[in-house]
């Protein structure tokens, strides 16, 4: 049957919108395929296992969504200080970060708690207090507009010193250097009476070798990574405070993975976080043995040494415990209540 021309352009017309809708339905998947790009920032540099654990992350989350999430890791803290990095993250420059206790007390002020002096003593009551507190910490983080992914242990804090420090009469005599991000534990420790000198991270060398400083609180790691135990080359074996940290993602960030990925990519993650839990207890041991081959020396408390730290703590930390938003108060109340009273059960056996 002859067709009129103006039967033509109506088939023609109606043959271009189905290609239209051809070329949607076809192109569908390919633009749900685009990639997602997570930037985020780290502290510590890549050649450590904490930066090995971050590069293998990277490679599992790509791996999982066959390319369609891409996070892209800035090590050893390019992306700037903490404090920066979560200025960054709540405007998306940043879409997520590891972040020690001093980053995380930048979004929710509780978590500093961790941290405080002598409070944890080793890695069973740190195990202890993250099983009972970790769920209410995250929520805590998580209602600013955050999402908290894995918890990680950094490392513990130790007193390096040009001097011997056996007990807190000998870090008294000795001027104090605190790092400047570092407010709410340089508190604790003028509420037991030391000289507090604050230095900018970046000049810490520069004022041990002035005498500016006779002594610092550092984790192994990073007095090894800094070469300061060159000039303090005393360590006393107490633990000051652990170091711990969260890999966290703003809200926008997490939101836009797709949710099909998230129960595979969580459980990668926190495989490899326990992977790296174990590579991280033991690896003190190993900084400091090659630290001592350079010329450190650690001095060995004694139990009733060690005691007289507690002691003092014990004494002095309560003025700066309360509500938080109080002048002078520096951390939260219900939180260090409750770690001390955890704590206290189990190192009598109640528990």
């Amino acid at each position: 049957m002859m067709r009129t021309g103006k039967q033509m352009n109506r088939i023609m017309k109606i043959m271009r919108i189905a290609l239209v809708f051809v070329f949607i339905f076809a192109a569908g998947p390919v633009f749900a395929q685009r990639t997602i790009t997570i930037r985020m920032a780290s502290p510590v540099p890549e050649n450590t296992p904490w930066g090995e654990f971050f590069n293998q992350l990277a490679a599992e989350w790509r791996r999982i969504t066959n390319g369609q999430v891409e996070l892209i890791i800035f090590h050893n803290s390019v992306a700037g200080t903490e404090k920066e990095v979560v200025r960054n993250l709540r405007v998306n420059q940043l879409q997520a970060a590891v972040l020690s206790v001093l980053g995380l007390h930048e979004i929710s002020r509780e978590v500093i708690t961790l941290s405080c002096p002598f409070l944890i003593r080793n890695d069973e009551e740190l195990d202890l207090v993250l099983g009972e507190l970790k769920e209410e910490l995250e929520s805590k983080i998580n209602g600013q507009r955050f999402y908290t992914l894995a918890w990680a242990r950094i490392d513990w804090v130790k007193f390096f010193s040009k001097q011997p420090v056996f007990v807190p009469a000998d870090l008294k005599r000795m001027k104090f250097g605190i790092y400047s991000d570092q407010e709410e534990m340089g508190q604790a420790f003028k509420a037991v009476g030391f000289q507090l000198v604050p230095v900018p991270r970046n000049d810490i060398l520069v004022a041990l070798n002035s005498n500016m400083v006779d002594a610092i609180f550092s984790s192994p790691a990073g007095v090894g990574s800094t070469q300061v135990f060159g000039l303090a080359k005393n360590m006393a074996s107490i633990n000051v405070a652990p170091f711990v940290g969260a890999i966290v993602f703003n809200r926008q960030a997490w939101n836009a993975i797709p949710e099909r990925f998230k129960p595979e990519l969580i459980a990668a993650t926190r495989r490899i976080e326990t992977e790296l839990d174990r590579s991280v207890r033991g690896m003190e041991g190993e900084i400091l043995k090659m630290m001592e081959n350079y010329g450190l020396v650690v001095n060995q408390l004694s139990p009733a040494q060690e005691q007289l730290w507690y002691e003092e703590f014990e004494r002095a930390i309560p003025s700066i415990v309360g509500s938080l938003g109080t002048r002078g108060i520096y951390y939260d109340r219900g939180i260090y209540e409750r770690i001390q009273t955890l704590l206290r059960n189990h190192r009598s056996g109640r528990r």
